[in-house]
């Protein structure tokens, strides 16, 4: 594992503690690393969104859609 040093100014240090002692992170590494995977599973997710947001509906999203979503969620769920 390589090591990067990063400086904070006191009141970001003092945040980053207080979020490793209230989060049950170990350590303040432990904790960085938690919100780089955070924010990689967002920007994925994003990208998904986008792709999504981009393709041709298959069927439109109308009452009738989401009543048939509806169906298959309760049915799965009994």
């Amino acid at each position: 594992m390589n090591t990067m040093k990063i400086s904070l100014p006191d009141a970001l240090k003092t945040f980053v503690d207080e979020q490793v002692s209230q989060r049950g992170c170990g350590t303040r590494s432990e904790y960085v690393r938690e919100l780089i995977r955070r924010d990689q599973e967002c920007r994925h997710l994003r990208g998904l969104l986008l792709e999504g947001a981009a393709s041709a509906t298959a069927v439109p999203a109308d009452a009738a859609y989401f009543e048939g979503l509806r169906r298959r969620v309760n049915g799965r769920a009994a």
